[in-house]
């Protein structure tokens, strides 16, 4: 199993950026396939962006499509979530999620292991 412990949230104004880490411990991240999902206030959980075990398969929910891009550094055992042209949509609690296959998905029930999740704040 793995544990995950997001980081890098905080408040933002509009047009800003924000740079997500999700450090795994416990297991080595290369073991999985990672994503991020947000929850906005009073919403359910949606999904946000997703990656392969390797790296070289992403993809994005259509919402934040061209804004936001995911990555990974295995050396580091972590997961990036770099947040760009920030919107007060955008605002929520984002939650890091790894799924035991090297294939990237973009449904919930997919993903094995979640972190507690960052808070982000986009302000108008």
């Amino acid at each position: 199993q793995v544990q995950l412990v997001e980081s890098g949230g905080g408040l933002v104004q509009t047009g800003g950026s924000l740079r997500l880490s999700c450090a795994a411990s416990g297991r080595a991240v290369t073991s999985y396939s990672m994503g991020w999902f947000r929850q906005p206030p009073g919403k359910e959980r949606e999904f946000v962006a997703a990656i392969s075990r390797s790296g070289d398969s992403t993809d994005y929910g259509d919402s934040v499509k061209g804004r936001f891009t995911i990555s990974r550094d295995n050396a580091k055992n972590t997961v990036y979530l770099q947040m760009n042209s920030l919107k007060p949509e955008d605002t929520g609690v984002y939650y890091c999620a790894a799924r035991s296959s090297p294939w990237r998905s973009s449904r919930q029930d997919e993903y094995d292991y979640w972190g507690q999740g960052t808070q982000v704040t986009v302000s108008s």
